[in-house]
């Protein structure tokens, strides 16, 4: 339980908003009114996910009725990118696309659904292998660090680097 109280600290603090897990004492909830595009703008370290979104015309799907689950690469994931595969990409839409509807699976899975699987199926089309190790969540391999973001249209969860498809 302690690390659950961790984790929706660390979600807090981000300026994320977030539903309340099971173990949440106020019985009532309320339901975001923010888009799952607004809400990653609004916690402010989604930037380049934001701009590349753009780029694919992809906002707009992610801003439609949904739901989707979104597997959130924070800025600091895309610092990890070499800037010339990051402009590669911003060059080729067709690639772009594929790459970022990796991290999107239809549905709202919250992270107790996510654990429960061994791969989701994404919107590109390919399935994400999903692992759970020392009571911590991978995803195609990288670490969600905050789970169960909740938005209008969906649920996202932070992760520590960019996903690539095989």
């Amino acid at each position: 339980m302690h690390r659950i109280g961790t984790i929706l600290a660390i979600a807090a603090t981000s300026g994320a908003a977030l539903v309340a897990g099971p173990a949440s004492a106020s019985p009532a909830r309320t339901a975001p009114r923010n888009d799952i595009v607004e809400t990653a703008a609004a916690a402010g370290n989604f930037k380049t996910l934001a701009s590349l979104l753009q780029q694919a015309d992809l906002a707009g799907t992610l801003k439609g009725k949904g739901p989707y689950t979104v597997f959130a690469p924070t800025d600091a994931a895309f610092a990890k990118v070499p800037s010339s595969t990051l402009n590669a990409l911003a060059a080729d839409k067709a690639k772009l696309r594929s790459i970022l509807l990796y991290h999107v699976a239809k549905g709202r899975l919250t992270a107790s659904k996510v654990v429960k699987r061994h791969s989701i199926k994404t919107l590109n089309g390919q399935r994400l292998p999903v692992r759970v190790r020392s009571g911590k969540v991978y995803v195609g391999g990288a670490r969600v660090t905050t789970p169960d973001v909740a938005a209008s249209n969906g649920v996202i969860h932070v992760i520590n680097q960019v996903l690539v498809p095989r």
